[in-house]
């Protein structure tokens, strides 16, 4: 007697493109995981269709080994989010799919062996955890400002019409988290979901403290979800949001691909942030996803920002996104005065100008704080010898590497691109010679120097390297927001989101770093940069000082910067891309390869363009010649990229649905690792 036979179409996290045939006894929903032997490998895949027959000889379809039916089926409307991913991003479906599942859930061991005790749901539910972290006391809800009042209508008329995009552009200060919270709580009440993305980890204490004072939510009623999460609390806050059982879901842009059966709001705070944008695996933008899942539902996506990105801005001026504007602060406090030091013809005292020194100064005297803000971590960019001219260079990359000093430890050289780190040379490598001297500085080399000079200060390094360990960064924030701090020294962490009550000055050093960067969009991101650390200043103090150093005070980023002008910035920064046929008035998809050899490299990448150009679908795009990265070798493998460009999101496309499938077949294939970017940010 024949076994009866259902054949199913399963989705594996493999980089292979299609699904994958399996049998089972009986028919298993679409969105349910099963346990499958692929390979010599046992792996979780994602029911993705029942099919009539198999698509490979039947003797070769394996069976299920097991249906995992500790959760009911993925939803419909998550399904159609990894299907719409896959396709835009043209990575396989089991690509996108499981990684945005919870690490246990995907794990063939978490249901095998003794230790499995029915699976890592039904552990969880036994062992529930802290839903909450206690409840602050209630707040009261500000009055609004007439602009306010003004902006929570318009989106408000959103929320009634059910659908659409609204931009709310605010200045820093202009109580844009006012706004979120109060159409959260009407969505809340109608028995439907939020979805709230921030930029990083370190911006979801504050706010998780303001949501909860604000809102009534009740145990369990507030879920987060990031990468620094436990296993077990990323599971649990996972499956409370699944469950309908978090009515609110805060989080980074992994957050995005979470199931929420009642989701009614879409906010995307900071929307401008380069960190919504993934840089490994899929390469996926929260925020792009997030307008899309908007649209897909039929349900209203607000995404806010000072410094809104030129795509949306443009999205805005055509119409279609709603432009809702808050044009004034929120306290009666109106915004810092901006200044430009030049500083060609100052005399810099370890970075620092006079002025900004004096106004340091002036701020320690009135009891108030001051931020100098670096964007360059560690203590100096470099080592150098004086007599030969040697420069410290990464044993791996194409790249120099940076001085770090810790008290109590010895320095070291560490390279930001791979994480070798080597001893100081106690001489220099080529001549012997012991004076080596740090070239440029870092925000330890800045901290030390304030501290020498201000020896009564308080002085707080909020940078990458002080923020390791689990709630590091929180208890530094905590230690500003409770006075407990003088100076605050830190990178792009500080400069979003912080509500600094008591800081007078902030101080920028080296901003001119990014003037002249290769890529189009660092005038977009230095500007940003900048008017948010601005913004952090004088939020509940009057006369509040911004001093910015440069070389080059005649630049438009930085008049436009003077008064605060990000209309002005905009019109000219898309004046000039449109011009030059950039985006947002093109679409673009980065294809990169990596080899132990730069050769192979650029001769995969060139066989890939001879293979685009043969295409009659090429004929509306630009292609360009593979060139290689700007830093060409990280971690001992050499990296080139060839860029495709067209006038039409369809035709990028069309050209890369018919290119990609053919890449493995070239004999140059077999010596590289490739991978394409779409909408790539960083070229």
């Amino acid at each position: 007697m024949t076994e009866a036979r259902v054949y199913l179409a399963v989705a594996l996290d493999v980089p292979l493109p299609g699904l994958f045939d399996y049998w089972h006894e009986a028919p298993v929903a679409p969105g349910v995981r099963v346990r499958v032997q692929f390979g010599r490998r046992m792996m979780v895949g994602l029911v993705w269709a029942v099919r009539a027959g198999p698509q490979v000889a039947a003797d070769r379809v394996r069976a299920i080994e097991a249906v995992l039916d500790d959760l009911p089926p993925l939803d419909g409307d998550w399904l159609r989010l990894v299907d719409f991913a896959a396709r835009y991003y043209h990575r396989p479906l089991g690509e996108v799919a499981l990684p945005a599942l919870p690490p246990s859930l995907r794990q063939p061991a978490a249901y095998t062996g003794a230790r499995a005790a029915g699976g890592p749901v039904c552990r969880a539910d036994r062992r529930p955890g802290t839903a909450a972290s206690g409840q602050p006391a209630a707040v009261p809800p500000p009055t609004l400002t007439p602009g306010q009042r003004q902006a929570l209508a318009a989106l408000q008329a959103l929320l009634a019409q059910g659908r659409g995009v609204a931009l709310l552009h605010g200045v820093t200060g202009s109580g844009k988290t006012e706004l979120y919270l109060r159409l959260a709580r009407q969505v809340l009440a109608q028995g439907r979901q939020v979805l709230l993305l921030v930029p990083e980890i370190n911006l979801t204490p504050q706010l998780e403290q303001v949501v909860r004072a604000r809102l009534d939510l009740g145990p369990g009623g507030l879920a987060m979800l990031h990468s620094r999460l436990a296993d077990g609390e990323r599971l649990r806050a996972w499956l409370r949001v699944v469950r309908g059982q978090a009515g609110l879901l805060l989080g980074t842009r992994l957050a995005l691909m979470t199931p929420m059966p009642r989701l009614g709001l879409i906010v995307v705070d900071e929307e401008h942030d380069p960190s919504y944008k993934q840089q490994d695996g899929l390469r996926y933008s929260a925020r792009d996803l997030a307008v899309w899942r908007g649209h897909d539902l039929g349900i209203p996506v607000v995404l806010g920002s000072a410094t809104p990105s030129l795509e949306s801005w443009r999205q805005a001026q055509r119409g279609e996104y709603r432009l809702v504007s808050l044009a004034h602060r929120a306290q009666a406090q109106a915004l810092p005065a901006i200044r430009l030091v030049d500083t060609r013809r100052a005399q810099l005292e370890q970075g620092f100008t006079p002025q900004l020194l004096q106004a340091l100064d002036q701020r320690l005297a009135q009891g108030e704080q001051s931020l100098v803000f670096l964007n360059r971590r560690g203590y100096a960019p470099v080592l150098r010898c004086a007599s030969c001219g040697w420069v410290s260079q990464c044993r791996q990359c194409t790249a120099h590497t940076v001085l770090h000093r810790a008290p109590g430890r010895r320095p070291v050289l560490q390279c930001h691109h791979c994480g070798d780190a080597q001893p100081v040379p106690r001489a220099c490598p080529v001549c012997g010679d012991q004076d080596l001297q740090p070239m440029g500085r870092g925000t330890q080399r800045v901290e030390e120097f304030l501290a020498e000079r201000y020896p009564r200060a308080r002085i707080v390094r909020i940078d990458a390297d002080a923020t390791r360990r689990k709630g590091s960064a929180q208890a530094l924030f905590a230690q500003v927001h409770d006075g407990r701090a003088d100076i605050l020294v830190g990178t792009q962490m500080v400069s979003k989101g912080h509500d600094f009550a008591r800081l007078g000055l902030v101080g920028v050093l080296n901003a001119d770093a990014m003037l002249f960067a290769q890529d189009f969009r660092a005038p977009e991101r230095l500007f940003a940069q900048l008017m948010q650390v601005a913004g952090r200043a004088g939020r509940r103090l009057a006369g509040a000082d911004v001093l910015v150093q440069t070389d080059y005070p005649e630049q438009s980023v930085y008049q436009a910067l003077l008064k605060h002008d990000y209309q002005r910035f905009a019109q000219a920064a898309l004046a000039e891309r449109q011009a030059l046929s950039l985006p947002p008035f093109s679409h673009q998809a980065l294809l990169t390869a990596q080899a132990a050899h730069l050769a192979d490299a650029l001769g995969f990448l060139r066989a890939v363009l001879e293979e685009a150009q043969a295409l009659p679908q090429a004929a509306g795009v630009r292609l360009y010649d593979a060139v290689p990265l700007r830093v060409v070798r990280v971690a001992r493998v050499e990296r080139a990229q060839l860029l495709i460009e067209s006038d039409q999101r369809r035709a990028l496309h069309t050209l890369l649905q018919d290119l990609l499938p053919r890449l493995d077949g070239l004999p140059a294939a077999r010596a590289v690792r490739w991978g394409v970017e779409i909408d790539p940010q960083e070229i």
